[in-house]
């Protein structure tokens, strides 16, 4: 392509990508055709657009000669088809017409476009927001930026930024074609990031495409790219492709970091197989590599609604040594994890570690105590529970009065019960509102 094609081509495709709806309000309604011309002169180049008895061109500067290489490039504005179409003697591409017909909600997204953003950028992600099965490929519309604008990896990295965060259902598919680019000069964490959007939208053929693409093209896999795929055979429950992939990280040869031992174990965990996710946690242990709190936690969860009171101290107890300060939460699955075994003693005994601490109960906690105490028939105990916490300016809230009211319920002692609680001064304490609307639940 030689410079006279060159400017043509960059003056059309910045008129009709950026042209706003009161541009085009400027031309007179009364032309459906006109041409665009580019005049090479000395020292630079102008652009004239002219119709008829019309011309809107910048300044004239001294020139020595006009030069016209090949056919006239010519647009053809169709009022009726609310498109324009750019011709040359080589391709054809569809452009979008950026006018009053576009749709409120892209007029939005175009309004959220960055000032800071360049011209040729923000022309390119107009024509991604506007475009449609009707107006052409998107890996045309693609191509043709490419051409006229010659983007570097910057602008590349602008556009694909400002696409995730409109979350344009687009992006993906502009990413992966990025790739074959040469000025995007893709690496390997182009790639894992394709993947892990992929994944996050469960995907899995697309990731496992994006995958084998790389490889073809020389990359080899890192720890970073083959831990994105753990992670999403964990949340898709492909167990057996995690642990394979898990291995294959193995295979590198290199010392395994947190985030690659966290999505193995959480896929131990979502499979249901919490003692394998806590022979990870040991062997973890061993080479002083902790996890972030959220998977302790997520283990901790498992073990607590399956009751088993001595896996979730385990847990616990490996939350405290990994420098994990717990927090409410946590303590309150441990409570839980007691309170469904049958063991009061030890659910009290954690919830007075947790004032200990400093942590404020929660509703839930006291709740889950009570429950506890329902479980072993100790209402007595029950009752001083609550006086204690009344002691301490303890407010019980509504799960607890809640669980409280269904037990004297069951038991048939709502009328005794009121009589007791009104004579410790509890009634506004039990439920935040008068005890017998309270056990009137």
């Amino acid at each position: 392509m030689d410079g006279v094609d060159r400017v043509r081509e960059i003056g059309i495709f910045l008129l009709q990508s950026s042209m706003a709806p009161c541009d085009c309000n400027m031309l007179p309604r009364s032309y459906s055709a006109y041409q665009v011309f580019v005049e090479i002169t000395a020292p630079k180049p102008r652009l004239r657009l002219s119709w008829r008895n019309l011309s809107l061109h910048r300044k004239p500067a001294k020139w020595s000669r006009s030069l016209r290489s090949g056919p006239a490039l010519e647009v053809i504005k169709a009022e009726d088809m609310g498109k324009t179409q750019v011709k040359d003697d080589t391709s054809r591409f569809t452009w979008i017409q950026i006018g009053p017909n576009i749709t409120e909600e892209q007029k939005q997204a175009i309004s959220q476009l960055p000032r800071k953003m360049t011209k040729s950028c923000k022309a390119f992600v107009k024509q991604i927001i506007c475009v449609s099965p009707e107006t052409g490929n998107l890996s045309d519309l693609l191509a043709a930026w490419v051409r006229f604008m010659k983007p570097r990896r910057a602008d590349w990295l602008a556009v694909l930024k400002q696409l995730k965060l409109m979350e344009h259902p687009l992006y993906l598919q502009v990413a992966e074609l990025a790739l074959l680019e040469e000025s995007f000069e893709a690496n390997i964490r182009d790639h894992t990031k394709i993947i892990h959007g992929y994944g996050k939208k469960m995907q899995i053929q697309n990731a496992e495409n994006t995958l084998l693409a790389m490889k073809r093209r020389g990359f080899i896999c890192d720890q970073v790219t083959l831990t994105v795929m753990v992670d999403m055979y964990s949340k898709a429950g492909n167990l057996k492709m995690a642990e394979e992939t898990f291995e294959e990280i193995k295979l590198l040869g290199e010392p395994l970091d947190k985030r690659s031992y966290g999505s193995m174990v959480m896929a131990y965990v979502r499979a249901g197989m919490l003692d394998r996710g806590e022979v990870l946690l040991r062997e973890m242990d061993a080479q002083e590599v902790y996890v972030g709190s959220e998977v302790y936690k997520a283990l901790l969860r498992g073990y607590s609604m399956n009751g088993n009171s001595e896996g979730a101290q385990r847990v616990f107890e490996a939350i405290q040594f990994a420098g994990i300060t717990p927090d409410a939460r946590m303590c309150a699955l441990l409570i839980n994890a007691y309170q469904m075994a049958g063991q009061s003693q030890k659910a009290y005994t954690a919830f007075e570690n947790m004032r200990k601490a400093g942590l404020e109960p929660s509703d839930k906690c006291v709740a889950l105590i009570l429950s506890a105490c329902e479980k072993e028939n100790q209402l007595n105990r029950a009752l001083e529970f609550l006086i204690d916490l009344e002691r301490d300016g303890f407010m019980v809230g509504k799960e607890a009065s809640c669980t409280l009211a269904a037990w004297f319920k069951r038991l048939g002692v709502v009328e005794e019960v009121e009589h007791v609680l009104r004579e410790y001064g509890l009634r506004e304490t039990y439920s935040k509102i008068p005890a017998s609307q309270s056990i009137a639940l």
